[in-house]
């Protein structure tokens, strides 16, 4: 993600997440924080369809900040993808798990962390404001030498994902 993004990234953030939704200045801090490591999909020059953060600051464990699809780019890999991208960075950056709160009323997502390994490790009670919602805390441990650097995407033509 660059700073041109943002802007577009504010949009769908609103779109998808309402009153919950990170403000252009929460993203222009997160870019600007050391560790951290934003990523967005787009079909070519095309509007933004999703976009992944990570915190990696070399310690052990990666924390993924935000995960996020396009309702009309859903249920297409695109998610799969993004989340492939932190991993791979996580990896990178030397960590040995990565981590992740996803709401526990957001079973698609659940799905999609749990093939890829994730597995449930706690719950944070009323996590979610407003609303109160429940938080379940995800780790997927990873193993093996680093991967290669740099967003990795889909393997069928579509989205690319690019930093």
């Amino acid at each position: 993600m660059r700073w041109w993004d943002v802007e577009e990234v504010v949009a769908l953030e609103r779109t998808l997440f309402g009153e919950t939704a990170w403000s252009a200045e929460a993203f222009w801090s997160e870019l600007a924080a050391p560790g951290r490591w934003y990523v967005v999909a787009q079909d070519g020059d095309g509007p933004v369809l999703g976009y992944a953060g990570l915190a990696a600051t070399g310690g052990d464990d990666a924390d993924v900040q935000t995960v996020a699809v396009a309702p009309e780019a859903q249920g297409r890999g695109l998610g799969g993808a993004l989340v492939d991208a932190l991993v791979a960075r996580a990896r990178t950056r030397g960590a040995t798990a990565v981590l992740l709160e996803v709401r526990a009323d957001n079973e698609r997502a659940q799905r999609l962390y749990a093939a890829r390994g994730f597995t449930r490790i706690g719950v944070r009670r009323r996590y979610y404001q407003p609303g109160d919602v429940d938080a379940l805390v995800m780790r997927l441990r990873l193993g093996g030498a680093p991967e290669p650097s740099g967003p990795s995407g889909p393997s069928r033509p579509g989205p690319t994902l690019g930093r």
